[in-house]
This record gives C-alpha cells, structure tokens and sequence, in this order.
C-alpha cells in the first residue's frame, strides 16, 4: 500500500503534479531549433507539448483524488 498524506491520497499522484515543473526548468535541455515540427522550432512546440500534457496529469490527478475521497 503507497504511504499516504493527511489528505489520504497517495504520495504518487502528487509527485506526478512534479513532471511539468521538471519537464520545463531546464530550459537549456530544450533551447534549440532542431527537431521541427510541422515548421516550428522545437523549443516552441516541446513547450506547447507541455501544456497538453499538463493539463492531461492535472485531470488524470483530479479524477484519481476525487475518487479517493468519495464515501
């Protein structure tokens, strides 16, 4: 059984939340041209991935903590 916070949701859903802090706080990793994308530089569309995905965890994390605290 994962440890649990106060809360009572599981530790892993909220390290997930963790992934696009660490995905865009390098932004030396990220800055450069190639590969492109449909014609866009890949510093552009690696950061417009992110908001995709983010808002993708944040769901993932909102249906899995809802359901944790459901009677």
């Amino acid at each position: 059984m994962p440890p649990r916070t106060q809360s009572g949701t599981p530790r892993a859903w909220k390290l997930l939340l963790l992934l696009p802090y660490l995905g865009l706080c390098f932004p030396q990793l990220y800055t450069r041209a190639a590969p492109a994308l449909i014609g866009f530089p890949f510093f552009y569309w690696y950061q417009f991935l992110w908001v995709v995905l983010t808002s993708a965890i944040l769901a993932l994390y909102y249906l899995r903590t809802r359901r944790d605290t459901t009677p």
